[in-house]
């Protein structure tokens, strides 16, 4: 045996034990939903549960908060690595000098539709004028959303009140004690309200065609997003996330609602397996075949801002640095690995 073999297989031995003690103290990697039973967010739910993270060498955790607003907050904080929200988000963060990217779009269609208590009188956001709507919270989605289809009908942002109740429950309690007269929420909180209240839609946009007649264009509803320092300290990291993410959405396009369903925790069902089938059957055609973001979709939203936030403008805001394809790009084979795996 030469002389130096024996110092080799001791530097060998160290440099293994540094990778692994690296990889044991590496921190895993917490993802924040704006409500973990909320259809909008099934493909993270999907990537955990199918173990498409894990396959990528990922420890990633999942954790929820009650609106999108709220995962925003603890992104910009640090608390978080990435936040599962809307796209919208990335542009009002920018406004505001906080630079955040979308990695890769979950859906094409808003998801929400706002439901107005059938003996409030109201037929449309028209009828908004001395009304209490309700809102995930102050800054989310729904509240810019609700404030531009009530400027649309020419409906002043003082002449209602906008409500915060945070939840799906929360709203449906404040719907049954008529504290509220409409209110913006999403699936399947709709169609179980829709299925045991007296409420009825107003704004429909929970399809891809009704939210671009809504809205005016191509949409980019929810979305991974993070810090940009973060994904360019983080290459491999991203591009290992993303991929989970295109898997899971290739898993929707090539099984039905009722084999998504099986996959996804009975505590995210809300204990109505029926509702939340038919409510998962009527959103699975608006999840994104590939992760990209659509053509327009950005222009479309920013729009919207600038109409309700006198802080957003294509002035202040560089629309080509709130998103990238480019990590979904760099994830081919996605659906072969499915295929794969589903055979097993």
């Amino acid at each position: 045996m030469p002389r130096y073999a024996g110092s080799t297989t001791r530097a060998l031995a160290c440099m293994i034990g540094l990778c692994l003690a690296h990889a044991g103290s590496a921190q895993p990697i917490q993802l924040m939903t704006g409500g973990d039973g909320k259809l909008i967010y099934l493909p993270a739910i999907l990537a955990d549960q199918l173990g498409y993270f894990r396959r990528e060498g990922l420890e990633v955790r999942l954790l929820s908060a009650p609106a999108g607003i709220d995962t925003s907050t603890e992104l910009i904080a640090g608390a978080i690595v990435g936040a599962l929200g809307f796209y919208d988000h990335t542009i009002e963060l920018q406004s505001h000098g906080m630079d955040v990217q979308s990695v890769v779009v979950l859906n094409e269609s808003a998801g929400l539709v706002e439901l107005g208590r059938r003996d409030s009188g109201m037929q449309s956001m028209a009828d908004a004028r001395g009304r209490r709507l309700a809102v995930t919270g102050f800054g989310s989605s729904t509240f810019y959303l609700t404030r531009f289809l009530a400027a649309r009908e020419g409906v002043a942002a003082d002449a209602y009140t906008l409500v915060p109740v945070a939840t799906g429950a929360a709203f449906e309690k404040a719907i049954t004690e008529r504290s509220v007269d409409a209110g913006m929420v999403e699936e399947p909180t709709a169609t179980l309200m829709m299925s045991r209240l007296p409420v009825q839609p107003l704004v429909d946009m929970r399809s891809v065609a009704d939210t671009r007649t809504q809205l005016g264009g191509p949409y980019a509803g929810a979305c991974l997003y993070l810090r940009r320092e973060w994904i360019d300290a983080h290459h491999d990291e991203t591009t290992r996330l993303v991929r989970a993410m295109v898997d899971a959405l290739h898993f929707i396009q090539s099984h039905s609602a009722r084999e998504i369903a099986a996959v996804v925790p009975a505590s995210l069902k809300g204990g109505e397996a029926s509702i939340y089938l038919q409510a998962l059957a009527m959103t699975r055609p608006t999840y994104s075949a590939t992760g990209k973001m659509p053509a327009g979709a950005p222009s479309t939203v920013l729009s919207v801002l600038a109409h309700v936030d006198p802080d957003v403008s294509a002035r202040h805001v560089d629309i080509a640095r709130t998103y990238t394809d480019r990590f979904v790009d760099a994830a081919p084979g996605a659906a072969s690995r499915n295929a794969a795996a589903d055979s097993l």
